[in-house]
């Protein structure tokens, strides 16, 4: 590997990218906001708070089951929002072209954008377009930027993990990347897998509403649950046990996994929200999911501990244990 050279591993979301964002865009662009390294920054203006985030999405092939890379869009930019405890409100939308995409492929990606937005109740305000030559890019590529608003007393970060919180999550894991990877590469099962890509804002709203001291949201993406959770860990200064008996995975997603010679816990989602809770208010905010049509196979699946801090590891179904690391490199590429 040239060091000089930028590397697909490094836009993986595991520790070669975390790598590069710390060495080079953090070190230049060095703030309070974003060295706080969470999802959205939050930020005082007169008469409350905002939060702003920015995406990107190159996510291939651009249609996969469950959505397609505008819906994708929408999904990821209101859920970055959500995971501080904002309501969005507004996004904007940058699209960059290649030359010879079908004009009908781009209408259903942008009716699909559209109807996202309305269903998570934010409007696209801004935008612009770029088309490069053919060859020069792959299909399409849509850069996101989104805002909204943070309500009074909310304290969401990745750094307020306690030991002795519980960690929650709304449903089974690995969804999404699983279904683009079985589309990329025409692997077929019996019942196709579907994206679990959704916006959250509605479902984490109930949440907050049934226990507003949630310490902790985030949504595993690119990397999954394990790197996530480890960077929670890392970010709070704790350890983090999972328990293999209590991980919602889905048999089919299991045997896709299998194949294809992957970790579920490493494998990207688009629709779930990882919650680390203090006790006394975990069975509320469990309650909330499953009563969400986003949370009905929610379920505790861990707990802050003080042991190991910085660490994540997993109790097997026979009582031993496992280190679950960060991911190093790209296992997905173009998942999202």
């Amino acid at each position: 590997m040239d060091p000089e050279l930028v590397q697909l591993d490094q836009g993986s979301g595991g520790q070669a990218m975390h790598e590069l964002i710390d060495g080079l865009f953090l070190r230049a662009f060095d703030n309070p906001l974003l060295r706080a390294r969470n999802d959205s920054a939050v930020f005082e203006i007169a008469g409350g708070r905002l939060a702003m985030t920015t995406d990107s999405y190159v996510v291939d092939p651009l249609f996969f089951p469950g959505g397609n890379i505008g819906s994708l869009a929408v999904h990821g930019t209101v859920n970055d929002l959500a995971m501080c405890g904002a309501k969005p409100l507004y996004i904007t939308a940058g699209f960059i072209l290649e030359e010879g995409l079908l004009l009908g492929d781009l209408k259903k990606i942008v009716a699909s954008m559209a109807g996202a937005a309305r269903e998570a109740g934010v409007q696209v305000i801004a935008g612009d377009t770029k088309v490069v030559p053919r060859g020069k890019a792959d299909k399409l590529f849509i850069n996101t930027s989104g805002i909204g608003i943070v309500r009074d007393g909310l304290d969401i970060a990745g750094s307020r993990a306690r030991p002795g919180d519980l960690v929650l999550i709304n449903g089974t894991i690995g969804d999404h990347g699983m279904a683009v990877m079985c589309k990329r590469e025409g692997l077929e099962f019996e019942n196709e897998i579907q994206s679990d890509s959704a916006a959250l804002s509605g479902l984490i709203d109930r949440m907050l509403c049934a226990f507003s001291g949630i310490h902790v949201l985030r949504d595993p993406t690119r990397g999954g649950v394990a790197t996530t959770l480890n960077e929670i860990a890392e970010q709070s200064g704790v350890g983090i046990r999972l328990e293999e008996e209590a991980l919602p995975v889905r048999g089919d997603v299991v045997g896709a996994c299998e194949v294809l010679g992957l970790d579920p816990l490493y494998v990207a989602n688009e629709g779930k929200v990882l919650a680390i809770v203090p006790p006394g208010g975990a069975q509320a905010v469990l309650s909330a999911m499953l009563s969400h049509p986003l949370g009905k196979s929610a379920c505790i699946m861990g707990e802050v501990v003080s042991d190991d801090p910085g660490r994540v590891y997993l109790r097997t179904r026979i009582g031993g244990s496992r280190i679950v690391d960060m991911l190093r490199g790209e296992q997905l590429p173009r998942i999202c």
